[in-house]
């Protein structure tokens, strides 16, 4: 299964982030808590160099919440302020106020320095599609500034979003990169629905699903569909058509959307709090083919630039 997907709108929205880099003091970068590494696009750690750094492992709630907690002390121990948020139901949010200016410290004391008052932190919400952006903002805000959705590609231009006098922040549409040099990288994605199902074949990507799930969370299946876990995917995508009573014309079961339900309760969070990344292992196999500071957030050199 090979994924390939960047929509001219992405390219777009790219050149836009790396035009306004340059009136922003912080980079908020959403990242899917099950996936923390596979979410997130390396290009914007190009775009975001020497700015303050946050990164939102959102959708909590749907991951293994140890798992988590391993990944926020990974990120920290990058340089990174992280924050585990469930932007859903407001989980982790009231924290990041003050994250916010933790980030920011250098950049307020600066402007006391020079006499400038009251200047808010100006921030950019970034991450791929499908990740959270707009519910986060949304739920930030504790109103409805954006529009949201359960498929990519909602956001589709730039908004500037006052929250306070003391903050703003920027949103953007979510990008992809062009092209994935690890095709597991896009297999996640596609798990998680970053990627538009209507691009792939989603029984493949239920069968893939079926098979890491067998190894990682065994009996998860069988709790929720009462169906025997074996290495023969096909049969089990039957086994959970007859649970469901998917039947097409002639009684027959129909796996197609029995595949389409498997991947929607994974994603909803129905089979339970799954991680498809594990710190310890995903990272070390990162480093082995990227070097070992490819996610390093290097502020030494940031510069003293008024805005």
């Amino acid at each position: 299964m090979q994924f390939q997907w960047y929509p001219g709108h992405m390219t777009k929205a790219r050149r836009m982030m790396e035009e306004d880099i340059k009136l922003i003091d912080l980079v908020i970068e959403l990242v899917d808590a099950r996936i923390p590494l596979s979410s997130r696009n390396p290009d914007i750690d190009k775009i975001g160099r020497n700015k303050a750094r946050l990164i939102l492992l959102n959708k909590c709630d749907l991951a293994d919440e140890k798992k988590t907690k391993e990944w926020k002390g990974y990120f920290e121990s990058k340089g990174y302020f992280a924050v585990m948020v469930n932007s859903r139901d407001g989980q982790g949010i009231k924290t990041i106020n003050n994250v916010v200016k933790d980030a920011c410290k250098e950049k307020i004391e600066r402007d006391r320095k020079r006499g400038i008052k009251n200047r808010p932190v100006r921030a950019m919400v970034v991450g791929i599609p499908n990740v959270g952006k707009s519910t986060f903002i949304n739920s930030y805000a504790k109103k409805a500034c954006t529009k949201t959705g359960n498929k990519p590609g909602v956001t589709k231009g730039k908004q500037w979003i006052k929250l306070s006098s003391t903050l703003e922040l920027l949103d953007t549409p979510g990008i992809l990169w062009p092209k994935f040099e690890d095709q597991t990288v896009g297999l996640k994605l596609a798990f998680i629905g970053s990627i538009k199902d209507d691009i792939i074949n989603t029984t493949e990507l239920a069968m893939k699903l079926e098979k890491y799930l067998i190894k990682e969370y065994p009996g998860v299946l069988n709790a929720r569909y009462s169906i025997e876990e074996t290495d023969d995917f096909v049969k089990m995508l039957r086994d959970i058509a007859e649970n469901r009573k998917f039947l097409l014309k002639g009684n027959e079961f129909n796996i197609d959307k029995a595949a389409i339900t498997l991947l929607d309760e994974f994603r909803s969070g129905k089979l339970g709090r799954i991680s498809l990344e594990t710190c310890e292992k995903d990272e070390k196999s990162k480093n082995e083919k990227f070097g070992n500071d490819e996610f390093k957030n290097d502020q030494s050199d940031i510069k003293d630039e008024i805005k």
